[in-house]
């Protein structure tokens, strides 16, 4: 059987239509919505030629002398380097832009919205337990548990329960509760003042923002 051949060797070849006379125009921008991907949310960036602006403002560690630049400029560099480029903040007078690997980017990003829904998720709230006649052993014993939890990142709940008649003496509750805040002060921030529910009289601390120096 004989082998089909083509009459020209570069038959059927892309070849990247001139857009608007722009000789830096690249193959990349053919296709700007390559980068969605099935059961994945449309990004918000514009790069390439999606980009209609005169001029930007280049970044980044890649770019030897990051400053203004033309369209133009901005295209053939990212040519140059096989790099898409993309516009991280349009609002900006002109737009910044950056020269990346897309795919790598949009990866970055999603990983650090995870990493940052990671930490705004994994709020743990602890329970400490009171009666208003707790001993001085077992007072201890639950505040080193407590000076634990809330240097971990997790928010402590403190109570004390009164039993039968002992809603008598709210006062022993309260005097246990204000050594305990102020035991664990520099660790723990009192969220709200005292408050009694039912036969509980109840604190919230939540972990202290480490100062940095």
């Amino acid at each position: 059987m004989q082998k089909r051949t083509s009459s020209s060797g570069n038959k059927g070849a892309y070849k990247p239509p001139a857009a608007g006379g722009n000789k830096y125009y690249s193959d990349r921008s053919r296709d700007p919505n390559r980068f969605k991907f099935r059961g994945e949310p449309e990004h918000d960036f514009k790069l390439n030629h999606q980009i209609r602006v005169k001029e930007v403002r280049l970044v980044g560690e890649n770019i030897e002398n990051p400053g203004v630049f033309t369209i133009e400029a901005a295209l053939k560099m990212g040519d140059e380097m096989d790099l898409d480029l993309v516009e991280i903040s349009p609002n900006a007078d002109p737009p910044v832009c950056k020269l990346v690997d897309f795919q790598k980017f949009l990866y970055q990003q999603k990983k650090k919205q995870k990493e940052l829904k990671a930490k705004t998720s994994k709020v743990v709230v602890k329970e400490i337990r009171f009666g208003p006649t707790t001993d001085e052993h077992d007072y201890n014993f639950k505040k080193k548990h407590a000076e634990e939890f809330l240097k971990e990142g997790n928010k402590v709940k403190a109570f004390v329960f009164f039993k039968g008649r002992t809603i008598m003496h709210k006062s022993l509750g309260e005097d246990i509760l204000k050594r305990f805040i102020k035991d664990l002060e520099e660790v723990g921030k009192l969220e709200k003042d005292p408050e009694l529910e039912g036969k509980r009289l109840i604190i919230h601390l939540a972990p202290k923002q480490k100062s940095v120096k």
